[in-house]
């Protein structure tokens, strides 16, 4: 029950992506794909602002709403908005002044920076609008509304499926139409969670004195969300080197290769992420009450569940790769470079939601630290070095094997940590 409506908005979510590059790779080509890859990691580089305000701000809504301090949580609301017009403006600034250069460095071609700068264009310009949309669903999510939070993000993605072929095939606008049918989408999401947050029948609504920044809340909003900004941004880090290495020993069609199997996985990462919103309040609940076995039990069967998502992703990735692939693209390059990766790069991704699951179970319980290693040991720690080292010796294939082996090392490491808490949560038990 905790875990439907955190599925069904993650996976609606990963869906923007997924059909910007379905109808790109058919409509427009490999190489329009592979600008997309490349302009991926911009993009959650510029989301990752706005998450680390909307995260932070919604535990803070959160805590003041358990404590009945009603002015203080549309405070915090306002600030919310404030914030993240602000710090959109800077990204886009930024951005809009140095977007090639940027697109180079993240591993753009000469053939393929059109297409990137093509997509990230509109997306600069319509930054503050994302950054808005993030931000009140997280308000929306801790304010007592889950199912309107839901409903703002399908209306979003619904919307973006039924603008792409009009923008992308009809207009004839390529891969800047698919970007402007993700910013006008979320603009009419944006409007529809106005109304809801216009309402002076709701508990946290907009009013006349919510608007000036206060001190204390911006501080406190960052220093929540700089975790999962920092994990973020460590992820956009090693996206951008892997591009960098593809590009080097595998050239444009490589990145786009990337960007398909990526994609792949994208949607059902977003449903272990659902799971795990699901079993964040039950574990910590029980972690508090040292209910120690039912905390357990309620990670034994999140982890199940997300072994066995992330089982079916192995299982079509090895068994029928090239149906996948075809989904994205109908190149046979294309195809013939990506069906052989995909079968590498997926080779171990059983084991990853039970890494994801223990992650996020660390979190529950308030041992922030551990999550965050878990989280930075796959993507900084193993990743990295295995993506530099491996294409020394093993050139494109070293690339792609940096992946798994970097999968089944933290699942690993996840594995250990758990275990020696496991063993002390018991030796509690025991005492208490």
């Amino acid at each position: 029950q905790y875990a439907l409506p955190a599925i069904i908005a993650m996976t609606a979510s990963s869906l923007y992506n997924i059909v910007d590059s379905i109808f790109i790779g058919h409509g427009v080509g490999a190489l329009a794909l592979s600008g997309l890859t490349i302009a991926k990691p911009f993009m959650d580089i510029c989301a990752a602002f706005g998450s680390m305000v909307g995260v932070g701000a919604s535990t803070l809504v959160a805590i003041k709403l358990g404590q009945r301090d009603y002015e203080s949580a549309r405070r915090v609301l306002g600030n919310v908005i404030v914030l993240n017009i602000l710090l959109s403006a800077v990204v886009t600034a930024v951005g809009l002044v140095w977007l090639d250069p940027i697109l180079r460095a993240f591993g753009a071609s000469d053939d393929t920076l059109g297409f990137a700068h093509d997509y990230m264009l509109p997306i600069l310009i319509g930054n503050v609008l994302t950054h808005i949309y993030f931000g009140l669903n997280n308000m929306l999510r801790s304010s007592g509304h889950p199912k309107a939070s839901m409903t703002a993000t399908i209306v979003a993605v619904t919307l973006n499926i039924a603008l792409d072929p009009i923008f992308i095939f009809w207009l004839d606008m390529g891969v800047r139409g698919a970007a402007l049918a993700t910013m006008l989408s979320q603009a009419v999401a944006v409007m529809w969670q106005f109304t809801i947050f216009c309402n002076p029948n709701e508990l946290l609504h907009f009013n006349r004195k919510m608007w000036r920044l206060d001190r204390k809340i911006v501080l406190d909003s960052f220093a929540i969300g700089l975790s999962p900004f920092l994990m973020n941004m460590a992820h956009s880090v090693v996206v951008i080197i892997l591009n960098n290495q593809l590009k080097r020993y595998g050239g444009d069609m490589a990145i786009a290769s990337y960007g398909v199997i990526n994609r792949v996985t994208f949607v059902f990462a977003m449903i272990v992420m659902g799971l795990n919103q699901g079993m964040q309040p039950i574990a910590g609940y029980n972690y508090g009450a040292r209910q120690y076995k039912r905390m357990l039990s309620v990670f034994r069967l999140t982890a199940i569940w997300a072994t066995a998502v992330t089982t079916l992703v192995f299982l079509l990735g090895e068994l029928c790769p090239e149906l996948l692939v075809k989904m994205f693209t109908h190149e046979s390059e294309l195809i013939e470079m990506s069906v052989p990766a995909m079968r590498i790069v997926l080779a171990v991704f059983f084991c990853t939601g039970f890494q994801m699951v223990t992650g996020n179970f660390f979190t529950s319980i308030g041992m922030a630290g551990k999550a965050i290693f878990l989280s930075l040991t796959r993507q900084v720690l193993y990743l990295i070095p295995l993506a530099l080292l491996l294409p020394l010796l093993m050139q494109l294939n070293g690339v792609w094997l940096s992946l798994p082996l970097s999968d089944f090392i933290s699942a690993l490491t996840a594995a250990i940590m758990l275990y020696y808490q496991i063993k002390h949560f018991r030796k509690q038990q025991l005492t208490d």
